[in-house]
């Protein structure tokens, strides 16, 4: 197969690493991809948000399949297109991805269905979104509406963070995305991410992981995209991923379905559980940035195979098997991050971290003057395995180390959680 992946982060890499394995694969192609992409595929110079510059490129290279890494080109409707010109690809409808594109959009499937999720509020303007909160009180949470790199969800301990975000929203530091807002109630419980792979009809499970949203030590400071993830998620036991499928994934696939918008790609759930069991947080539509990385090394099975499956309809008959060790990923971040990063510095020592159970994904990496330099706010992606989550986290750590980047910064506690239940075991 000749398969094109879009994207150029450490997900992709992630993504381009597993594919690159599989027997299927004749050639990778990724657009844009970065150095670390380059090492598995080859990088062309395609415009992702182009989609009839991408449809070209696939029916000049007789593309089998094409794998949409980002939400962007997905909320932008890129596998319509691809679609409309009798290309396969990876990724749901435009229609579908609304699911991510929307969060208020998400939130009114919930009521529709009886989704277990928080108690919410819609809002289009300032004012009614301040009465809003000031009735309900802090803590609460603020979310811009539409795409925002992550970035877009505020949680309010008090009045003063709560009005701040919301002025935020609607002052435009989100753009578009923050032209309406989601407040929703404080949930209280720990914070886990299931996925599932979906052909439309099917979804089969694919997946828990446990992200690190805060920039600091001990969960404090501003959102990021974030900053480390492990798998398997310890909270998510076989009752409560059972539950997670009747009670909301499945209901989400009928909804979809009666929407007239049947969901096919990867179903990203963030989920808070509670002391009443899962409630919905919020959906992606792709695999999750870091969490995609922690699967990609615990997932036994040829990717490809997976994504065929899911691309024809055939997930019903399709099984999933993961290795037994645990893994965990350590975002390096340049200085300025989740603010302004500050590029162009040089990374020394990247191939000698590599090693037995260990990958080193990039993420906002560009080679200048044949040295690598950082080209973005999350960098690199300190990736390793090992029995348990302590095992994987010092393995990922002493790697890290190895690495001289001055103006790099990373937390020392991912997967903390984790290694606190192993060590009170």
């Amino acid at each position: 197969m000749n398969v094109l992946l879009l994207g150029s982060g450490g997900r992709e890499h992630a993504l381009a690493w597993k594919i690159a394995a599989s027997p299927l694969l004749t050639k990778l192609y990724a657009a844009p991809g970065n150095p670390g992409i380059g090492a598995e595929a080859e990088l062309v110079k395609l415009d992702i948000a182009d989609h009839a510059a991408v449809a070209t490129f696939c029916r000049e290279k007789k593309i089998d399949l094409v794998v949409v890494g980002p939400e962007g080109p997905l909320v932008a409707g890129i596998a319509d297109d691809l679609r409309a010109e009798n290309i396969r690809v990876f990724g749901p409808s435009k229609a579908a991805a609304r699911l991510e594109g929307s969060k208020g959009f998400t939130k009114d499937l919930c009521a529709r269905y009886n989704i277990p999720t928080a108690a919410y509020g819609r809002f289009g303007d300032l004012a009614s979104a301040k009465a809003y909160v000031e009735k309900m009180g802090a803590p609460t949470v603020i979310k811009a509406d539409g795409l925002a790199a992550g970035k877009g969800v505020t949680v309010a301990m008090t009045m003063v963070e709560a009005q701040a975000a919301l002025a935020s929203c609607f002052d435009g530091s989100f753009g578009a995305a923050g032209a309406e807002v989601v407040i929703e109630e404080f949930m209280t419980g720990e914070e886990a991410s299931f996925f599932c792979l979906c052909d439309g009809t099917t979804a089969l499970p694919f997946g828990t992981a446990q992200d690190h949203k805060r920039v600091g030590d001990g969960d404090v400071g501003l959102n990021t995209g974030g900053m480390g993830a492990y798998s398997p998620a310890p909270v998510m036991t076989p009752d409560m991923i059972e539950r997670t499928m009747r009670e909301i994934i499945e209901p989400t696939m009928r909804g979809m379905a009666d929407l007239d918008a049947p969901f096919a790609g990867i179903l990203f759930a963030g989920l808070m559980i509670t002391e009443n069991g899962p409630k919905l947080i919020e959906y992606n539509t792709r695999f999750g940035d870091p969490e995609c990385q922690v699967l990609m090394m615990r997932l036994k099975d040829d990717l490809l195979v997976l994504l065929n499956a899911a691309v024809d309809g055939q997930l019903a008959h399709t099984s999933v098997r993961w290795r037994d060790e645990a893994a965990l990923t350590v975002v390096m971040a340049a200085r300025g991050y989740p603010g302004t990063p500050e590029k162009g510095s040089v990374i020394r020592g990247v191939e000698d971290a590599a090693g037995e159970g260990v990958q080193i994904f990039h993420a906002g990496t560009a080679i200048n003057g044949g040295a690598l330099v950082a080209n973005g706010g999350r960098v690199l992606n300190v990736t390793a395995t090992g029995a348990t989550v302590g095992e994987a986290q010092a393995r990922a750590y002493s790697a890290l180390d190895r690495i001289d980047w001055p103006d790099g910064f990373c937390r020392r506690d991912i997967g903390w959680q984790a290694v606190a239940r192993e060590q009170a075991g």
